[in-house]
């Protein structure tokens, strides 16, 4: 899809002033999978208008791997590889850059590269100053172009994909919007490539077991992406009370129009006036990678969600997946929604001999007692979706 030019009030309001811009590689290139050169001419468009009007905008793109392959004259088709993806990556994040630094600087904007892994989001030091670093760069008027490093990132430390490094940029700077411009409209009550009946949901104040189950599977063979991940990175924003819009990335002056507040794609934010947690606490349950889940009882679903209390022994019946205490964990209801996120105080082979028992029944067990009086996520270290 090409994208076209319509007439625009140039009075209209910005909404947004610091926002988070993320192009997944579907939008990025085109039907050879090719980056689309073009298309970042027209962003660059946007975003000198969003400038002029006193914006701050952070761009994360993907297709670094996809530039790569096409400059080394690879087949589109992302292969399994880790060295041969992370060599693409290491061709293609200079190509990617050369691309948006000639859109840009056509309309003298200066871009700065910033290349993460997750081991600068979990490390508290590394993520402070990765902060630092592109607040002095908004402040000199510079837009930080954010890309997760693929060239040494594996399994263990990598985001995955970009919607999730986006929220947790836009979490890192307090940002007023993300946008998420993808190859669809937004989010559908079902599959619309599958189901001709599948209608676009506007706005989404919370999550529901048939919103969760709308979103399908994930996306192109150009991306790592997909319905999934945007679900995920909208969990985390509005746990930080940010809103998030998915939007159709070629719509003429899709950015424009969701930073002015108008009705573009699906618009998730908060609808129940919670406040924003604390920066602190969205750092700890949020930065992490999820290491295992706990299914609790329909008494600590209320006490969480109503409440704002702690997760205690008692009201686990059941843990998943096998980690150390320190790690972050999901928290599910029994049937397995999620609906938090937080620091876990137990490894899961204690949490599974403590799971549905009361602090005095721990307290009379030889291997457990020193756990006797200590939560299985502390409320400053939980985050409730």
């Amino acid at each position: 899809m090409t994208f076209q030019s319509k007439s625009r009030d140039s009075s209209e309001d910005i909404q947004a002033k610091r926002l988070v811009i993320k192009i997944g590689s579907s939008t990025l290139t085109d039907a050879n999978g090719k980056v689309d050169a073009a298309y970042i001419e027209q962003l660059a468009a946007q975003v000198q208008e969003l400038c002029a009007r006193g914006c701050e905008v952070i761009i994360v793109s993907s297709a670094a791997i996809t530039a790569g392959l096409e400059a080394l004259a690879m087949p589109p088709k992302r292969p399994e590889s880790i060295p041969i993806l992370q060599a693409a990556a290491a061709v293609g994040q200079l190509e990617l850059l050369r691309a948006y630094a000639r859109a840009f600087e056509e309309r003298h904007i200066r871009i700065g590269q910033i290349l993460l892994t997750r081991f600068e989001i979990e490390n508290r030091e590394s993520y402070l100053h990765a902060r630092d670093t592109l607040e002095k760069l908004l402040e000199l008027g510079v837009v930080p172009l954010i890309n997760e490093n693929d060239t040494v990132a594996v399994d263990e430390i990598r985001f995955g994909d970009n919607d999730t490094l986006a929220a947790q940029v836009a979490i890192l700077l307090k940002a007023d919007l993300v946008i998420l411009l993808s190859d669809i409209e937004g989010l559908y009550t079902a599959d619309p490539r599958l189901d001709e009946d599948a209608k676009l949901l506007e706005s989404i104040g919370s999550f529901t077991e048939e919103i969760v189950s709308s979103a399908g599977e994930a996306g192109t063979s150009r991306g790592s992406g997909g319905m999934v991940t945007k679900l995920e990175a909208a969990r985390m924003l509005m746990a930080a009370a940010i809103p998030l819009v998915i939007c159709e990335g070629h719509v003429p002056h899709a950015v424009l129009d969701a930073a002015s507040g108008k009705p573009v794609g699906t618009r998730f934010a908060q609808g129940d006036g919670r406040r924003q947690a604390g920066a602190r606490k969205l750092w700890l349950a949020l930065s992490g990678s999820v290491k295992g889940s706990v299914l609790v009882d329909a008494g600590a679903v209320k006490a969480l969600r109503e409440r704002g209390s702690s997760l205690l022994p008692v009201g686990v019946g059941q843990v998943e997946g096998e980690f150390a205490s320190g790690q972050a964990i999901n928290i599910r209801t029994a049937d397995g929604f999620l609906i938090g996120r937080g620091i876990v105080n137990y490894s899961a082979d204690e949490l599974r001999a403590a799971a549905g028992r009361k602090s005095s029944d721990i307290a009379l067990d030889a291997s457990l007692h020193h756990l006797a009086n200590t939560e299985v996520i502390h409320r400053d270290q939980l985050v409730v979706f």
